[in-house]
């Protein structure tokens, strides 16, 4: 007999594979697209920067005019009573939230929706952003972290700036414990042992 593979076993759902999601804070993702910010915009006030586990990079809890409040990723420079805008007029300012056919070429940006409305899905680490490198009628071309060069459609939003954070990867962790936990609340598998380095009868 064999044993399942560890995608088969992360499958199941069961408690080691499954992330601690009760912990975190909030889904960090755009407020609705409704009719005021297609055509105008809507502005919004800072009141806390928080640490969310499930999040690498700081979080802005925003009030909004509407009295809405909502958490975003935070950009680098952000403060606490700090102003954003969200919508088609809003000024291309560090941390606004327009779509991609209100920027020009050559932004930085990040948190990108995948489609118009979803919430925001493409370059969300910490320190990372992206870069609109030529804009058309029908498409945007972006340039991801990883180099990569993705069409996102004009009306998909994104943030303008860099995400805050950047320096996360340049502290290490020293113990194997801290990297246990790090990953354990992200539902991650650790230690990993390669295949290789099994026994013949214990790899799948």
């Amino acid at each position: 007999m064999g044993k399942r593979i560890i995608v088969r076993r992360r499958g199941r759902g069961t408690p080691v594979y499954r992330s601690h999601s009760h912990r975190f804070l909030a889904d960090v993702r755009y407020t609705k697209y409704d009719e005021t910010q297609k055509t105008s915009k809507i502005i919004g006030k800072v009141i806390d920067l928080v640490k969310c586990p499930g999040h690498t990079s700081p979080l802005a809890k925003i009030k909004f005019e509407n009295n809405e409040e909502a958490y975003v990723l935070a950009p680098l420079n952000m403060k606490v009573n700090d102003k954003i805008e969200s919508g088609l007029s809003s000024s291309l300012n560090n941390g606004n939230i327009l779509p991609l056919k209100a920027m020009p070429e050559g932004t930085l940006i990040y948190n990108i929706e995948s489609s118009p409305g979803d919430g925001g899905k493409f370059c969300r680490a910490a320190g990372t952003c992206a870069k609109i490198v030529s804009s058309g009628k029908d498409s945007i071309l972006i340039e991801l972290p990883s180099k990569k060069q993705k069409k996102f459609l004009p009306n998909c939003r994104a943030t303008i700036g860099t995400l805050s954070g950047h320096g996360r990867k340049d502290k290490p962790f020293v113990k194997a414990g801290k990297m246990w936990h790090y990953a354990r609340t992200r539902g991650k598998v650790y230690p990993v042992t390669s295949g290789v380095a099994m026994n013949a009868l214990n790899h799948p």
